[in-house]
C-alpha cells in the first residue's frame, strides 16, 4: 500500500511554474519533517528542500532557492513545493519523503521513514 501519495507534476516550459503536493491518510504529517527530493536516471539523488515538523525551519538546495518554497497545510496533511521559474535543469522525478523525527536529519543521507512513488517533473520549450 502507498504510504504517501505526490501529485503536480509535469511538462512546463522555462520559466513555469509547478507545485507538487505529497499527502498521506496513513498517519499524522505534521509529527514529523518532509522533504523532497529529485532524481534523474543515471545520476545522484538530490536533496531539493525540507520543511520540519514545525514548519518553522526550511532547508534548499543552493540551484532552487529563491525558486522553490516548501509549506505544509497541516489541516490538510499536505506538504506542497512550490517551484517557480522552473529551468531544464530542473527536469526530474522528484519525491516527497518523511523523516525519523522532527529535524531535517536525513536531507543528505535519504534515509527516510516513508518515500513517495515520485512524479516526473518536465521542463522543455
Amino acid at each position: 500500500q502507498l504510504q504517501l501519495v505526490e501529485s503536480g507534476g509535469g511538462v512546463v516550459q522555462p520559466g513555469g511554474s509547478l507545485r507538487l503536493s505529497c499527502t498521506t491518510s496513513k498517519f499524522i504529517m505534521s509529527n514529523y519533517a518532509v522533504a523532497w527530493f529529485r532524481q534523474v536516471p543515471g545520476k545522484e539523488r538530490q536533496g531539493v528542500s525540507c520543511i520540519t515538523s514545525s514548519g518553522s525551519d526550511q532547508q534548499y538546495e543552493d540551484s532552487v532557492k529563491g525558486r522553490f518554497t516548501i509549506a505544509r497545510d497541516n489541516a490538510k496533511n499536505t506538504v506542497y513545493l512550490q517551484m517557480n521559474s522552473l529551468k531544464p535543469e530542473d527536469t526530474a522525478v522528484y519525491y516527497c519523503a518523511v523523516d525519523w523525527g522532527r529535524d531535517c536529519s536525513s536531507f543528505y543521507s535519504f534515509d527516510y521513514a516513508y518515500v513517495g512513488q515520485g512524479t516526473q517533473v518536465t521542463v522543455s520549450s
